[in-house]
């Protein structure tokens, strides 16, 4: 990551909206609202820790159901299938298992650099905050946070009106024999459209902590505030009721999550 870049987002204040429970389609709507309200300037620029309550498998807004997903298994083992505004492959998310983080922040901060290197420089307080915990973290180009045993985590964006929609999703502890089960990597293309998912091993943290999900969670938000400045918030009333109304128009509705790209 630049020097400037880091000199960009540390100068930002932050409200941290600290592990946050949601239904599936709820977080992609409070993602979406919280945004807009970065854009209208009715807040700071916003980190998230995201709290999964529910099984969920999250497309990316370029992707097809058809392809990503066996939805027979993901009826049969319970997963809620998602889709978010911003790009990328698809997410095995869980509760107890999975930490999301998303940072909604002016793209000045992330002017002059490609798109390869913004992911890095916003994911770059993350691998420092593993590196404490003893994880042998670094990244990978475009958007992997990696130990020498695989990927750790994946991010996203979207960018709207002059701001940047990031997040980044962590597996903590997963099942390797459940990926194949839900994800179609490597089978037979059943839409001719949407991006497919890249077939890579992953490394949970759990392999290299023995803190639990919600306890790495929490040392992640430390992490972020000693390097940045923040101020406590939370998700209003007001965008709570905002983020149900686009859900249960939007996120959780048939047209959105089955579109094809």
């Amino acid at each position: 990551m630049s020097a400037p870049s880091t000199d960009r987002l540390a100068e930002l204040e932050w409200d941290l909206i600290r592990y946050d429970p949601q239904s599936a389609h709820m977080h992609m709507a409070v993602d979406e609202v919280l945004l807009q309200q970065v854009i209208a300037g009715a807040r700071r620029p916003t980190v998230r820790f995201w709290r999964w309550i529910e099984p969920a498998l999250v497309i990316g807004s370029h992707q097809s159901v058809a392809n990503e997903i066996d939805v027979v298994a993901a009826r049969e083992l319970g997963f809620t299938v998602t889709r978010r505004m911003s790009g990328g492959g698809t997410m095995l998310c869980e509760p107890d298992r999975t930490i999301t983080y998303s940072l909604c922040l002016p793209a000045t901060i992330v002017a002059g650099l490609s798109f390869r290197q913004s992911y890095a420089a916003l994911d770059a307080w993350a691998v420092r905050s593993f590196i404490e915990l003893g994880v042998p973290a670094g990244y990978r180009e475009i958007n992997d946070i990696i130990s020498p045993r695989g990927k750790i985590g994946g991010a996203a964006q979207a960018r709207r009106r002059g701001m940047v929609l990031h997040h980044t999703t962590i597996a903590h502890t997963m099942d390797p024999a459940v990926l194949p089960r839900l994800i179609r990597i490597g089978r037979e293309r059943l839409s001719d459209r949407g991006v497919r998912s890249a077939n890579q091993a992953v490394s949970p943290l759990s392999w290299f902590t023995t803190l639990d999900c919600a306890e790495v969670a929490r040392h992640m938000e430390r992490s972020f505030a000693a390097e940045f400045r923040v101020h406590e918030s939370e998700v209003s009333n007001d965008e709570l009721d905002a983020a149900r109304e686009l859900a249960a128009k939007k996120y959780a509705t048939a047209g959105w999550v089955n579109r094809l790209p």
